[in-house]
């Protein structure tokens, strides 16, 4: 019977065991906390990178060629034609939400997709639903020079012209060309 009340050596095994398990507890919490905070930060270090380059990147592109339509006085231009069409793995854009600035030596005007007078749009696709420009779709912008208030002096041969599109979302697209030597009328020229 001794033996049964003083002994005492089992006992610390025991308590030892608890603490370890604490130990242990605790230390996972504590890494699963640090791993969590890692992974969140990961995740919004990942969606900042991601929204840098979709602002930093043109969300339209040009398709084809840029031309010019000579003016009934053969000196200035009366239309700039271009094709746009979504840059690769870019989402959808509402065309009428872009803006054009036409710029030469002596002038600068801004207008809207919605400039009716001004911009004259021309779908190429099967089925338009909406004014949304989508993967595989491709539209036709038409400026009409002479509404934004360009003529023979502010804009003529040999000028260098610019035509900055400006998507809603993303940065703008330059599109700089210069004028031929001569223009007739009523004719078209590919301008570079």
């Amino acid at each position: 019977m001794r033996s049964f009340e003083q002994n005492d050596e089992g006992f610390t095994g025991l308590e030892a065991a608890i603490v370890l398990i604490a130990f242990v507890v605790v230390a996972a919490v504590f890494s699963y906390v640090v791993l969590g905070a890692g992974f969140f930060t990961t995740q919004k270090a990942q969606e900042t990178v991601h929204t840098g380059v979709a602002q930093a990147t043109s969300a339209v592109e040009l398709s084809g060629p840029v031309m010019v339509q000579a003016n009934t006085d053969s000196n200035s231009v009366k239309n700039i034609t271009f094709y746009l069409q979504l840059a690769a793995g870019g989402n959808a854009v509402d065309i009428t939400k872009i803006g054009y600035t036409v710029s030469t030596p002596a002038m600068m005007k801004t207008v809207q997709g919605t400039d009716s007078n001004v911009v004259n749009i021309t779908w190429l696709k099967i089925i338009q639903t909406g004014n949304l420009l989508e993967p595989r779709e491709m539209v036709l912008i038409d400026l009409g020079t002479e509404g934004m208030g360009f003529d023979s002096t502010s804009m003529k041969v040999n000028d260098k012209v610019t035509v900055e599109v400006k998507p809603p979302i993303g940065s703008s697209l330059p599109i700089t060309r210069t004028l031929p030597a001569a223009l007739n009328t009523p004719n078209w020229y590919e301008v570079y």
